[in-house]
This record gives structure tokens, sequence and C-alpha cells, in this order.
């Protein structure tokens, strides 16, 4: 009986949440959709933090986990008051706007709701049937889905990613008991365990079924589609897409206020002349890259074997999940700010002489201590 109690106020909950749940999933979407934007760093600001109006449904202290989806937000609202503290305030002033929304909810479910959603014990009930939910509910609620597309378009689930994390709660939410309208009975017959036969068959069974088609598991094993490379000017974002074995892509007559988005390509080598805003290097491998200047930032994502040359200044080098990148710095840029996360094989080369170029590896390793009143965290060396 108890059981079915909590099933019951489940399932409730996940219909109570589904058009919140719907919402937060949209403002994800947008932001994938918008990848190379110039504002895209506002965006990603906004989609890793919206997870945050689901504090509802955390049970135990919801006060921390709003704060972790607001220090989601300042790692990227960070860059924005970086690229635009100097140029145009409204940035900054919409920074400070946006923070405050989670600041000020922060300070609510302490005063209200610090240990979870108190709810009253005498206001109306919001009825089941209006969701449209059956009301003999008795089985347990489902397993989680698999979360979100990942932020980069690649075959490894961004696992240790927070909001990610907690879109899934809010994805499961949103199924509700939906999920299991679709599973079938399997008989001993169909167990590939209890049948050798089956196995070396692949695991598969004679009975056909329309949501087979549908199965991520089979559309996994067909060959990747082909994409056309792709080199043009779409507003002020230029688009350098799926291009391989390209050794001589130049881009010319740059403007101050365009960006570069640069993914899926390898084994090729593009210049860019002129100054631009900023540069964005995403799942791409056996890259090399040489550029004038830029304004704001050159981020490196999800890519492998990239060599990247400075010809002019650029203040900002972001290398995130990366294996093996090397940075050649002018004469001019070495005031350059690198910061890097989850990556490895990186190194600085710095211009020693004319031609010459002396190299300095970034510390991949850590350690942290306490010294009686903060944690002191320094790089260490690593033998071999």
């Amino acid at each position: 009986a108890q059981t079915s109690y909590f099933n019951r106020k489940y399932t409730e909950m996940a219909y109570l949440l589904r058009p919140l749940s719907d919402q937060i999933q949209e403002v994800q979407n947008f932001r994938e959709k918008k990848r190379g934007s110039s504002l895209f760093n506002h965006l990603s600001a906004v989609s890793e933090s919206i997870p945050a109006l689901g504090w509802v449904a955390v049970c135990q202290k919801p006060g921390p986990y709003v704060k972790e989806m607001n220090d989601a937000a300042i790692f990227y609202t960070n860059r924005v008051l970086k690229d635009y503290k100097d140029t145009d305030p409204s940035h900054v002033e919409w920074v400070n706007s946006y923070l405050s929304i989670w600041t000020e909810l922060q300070t609510y479910i302490k005063e209200h709701h610090t240990t979870g959603l108190i709810w009253s014990k005498t206001g109306p009930v919001a009825p089941l049937s209006l969701f449209g939910a059956p009301s003999d509910v008795t089985c347990p609620p489902p397993p989680p889905p698999p979360g979100p597309p990942p932020v980069f378009l690649d075959n490894n689930p961004k696992s240790d990613d927070t909001a990610a994390q907690h879109s899934a709660l809010f994805a499961q939410l949103n199924q509700g008991e939906a999920i299991t309208k679709g599973l079938k009975h399997v008989s001993d017959k169909q167990k590939t365990h209890k049948n050798p036969n089956l196995r070396s068959q692949g695991g598969r069974t004679h009975q056909a079924s329309p949501a087979k088609s549908q199965n991520p598991s089979s559309s996994a094993c067909a060959p990747a589609k082909k994409h056309s490379p792709v080199l043009e000017l779409e507003g002020k974002k230029w688009r350098v897409e799926h291009q391989e074995q390209s050794h001589d892509l130049v881009i010319e007559e740059t403007e101050l206020r365009q960006v570069v988005y640069v993914f899926s390509c390898s084994n090729s080598t593009l210049q860019i002349k002129g100054k631009v805003n900023s540069i964005i290097m995403d799942n791409c491998k056996k890259l090399g890259l040489v550029f004038d200047s830029v304004v704001g930032i050159v981020e490196i994502i999800n890519s492998r074997d990239i060599q990247l040359q400075v010809m002019g200044k650029v203040p900002t080098i972001s290398i995130n999940k990366t294996e093996g990148c090397h940075v050649y710095l002018s004469k001019d840029s070495l005031d350059c700010e690198i910061v890097s996360a989850k990556s490895s094989e990186m190194n600085v080369l710095v211009p020693e002489g004319e031609d010459d170029y002396r190299e300095f590896p970034i510390p991949e390793q850590f350690k942290t201590v306490w010294d009686g009143s903060s944690l002191v965290t320094e790089p260490t060396k690593i033998a071999g």
C-alpha cells in the first residue's frame, strides 16, 4: 500500500511538472540551435542554469542545488563580462540582472523551504485528471531515460555535466508512466541469455515491430552520413564545417563583429586574415589554424591534435575536452590568458629569437592542501 501511494504521488508530480520540464528543454534546444552565435555565451549562461527552476523537485536542501546552477551560469557570464565590460555596459547590466534571479531565489528558499518544498496542508489540491493522467497507477516509476543531447556533437555522453543530469531528471518526470506503454512482454524463448542461437544472430528476434525502426541501437549500426564541406559567411558568422584534407582554406575580408565557427574539420589548415570577434573550434581533428587577431576569445572544444598560431593579438584562449593542442604565441600576444579544463597534452610555444620557439607544457595535474584557512592549489610536476 505504501508503494502504491508513492507511485501515485510520483505520477502526480510528473504531470504537474511537465509544462516546466517542456519549457526547460525548449531553452536548452534553442541554445543548441544557436551555436556559433556572437551571443552564445549569453545563451549558455541561461541554458546551463535554467534547470534551477526545478528546485521544487529537490527533496532535501534545494538551496545548494540552485547555487550549483548559478555557478554554472557564472562560468559563462564571466566570459560575457570579459568581452563587453569595456565596450558595452548593457551586457554588464544584463549579467547582473540575470544572476540576481538565482541569488534572490536562494534567499527565498533559505527563508521558506530550507529542507525542501513545504506543501500547504489546507490549500487546494491539484486534481490529476486535469492533466489527463490515468487514475489507477500501480506500477513503480520507470528508470531515468538518457539525458538530453550533449552540448558537443560527438559520441561521448556528457555524463559529468551536472546540468545535463538534472535535465535528464526532468525528462524522466515529463514522461511519467508513459515510458512503459511501448514495452512488450519478453518470453523465455526470446531471451538471449537462455538461447545461444539468438546470441549468434546478434540477439534479434523474428517479431517485427514499427518501433524497432526507431531504435537508437539499430540506427547506430548505420554508416555515418557524409556531409558536404562548408565555407561561407552567414550573416556575421563564418561557417567552416566538414572540411577534410583541405590545406588551402582562407577567410579574407573579415570584420570586427564577425565570428568564425569551425566544426568537424579534419586533416586541414585554415587561415583567417584580419581581426574578428571570436573563433570557436568544435569537434575537430588534426587541424591547423593561423589567424591574425581576435578581440574576444578563441575556444577549442572537444578536439584532438590541434595546431594554433597567433600572428597578432588575442586576449583569451580556452581549451576544453581536447587531447593534444600546441599554441604558438606571437610577441604581441604574450599577455594572453589560457584557460584549460579536462584536456591533455597541451603546450604553449613562446617566440625566442627570430624564428625559434621555446615550448612550455600546460599543467594537467594539481595538488591541493589545506593551509589552515583555505584550500591552496598548485600544479605538480609529472615525472617522465
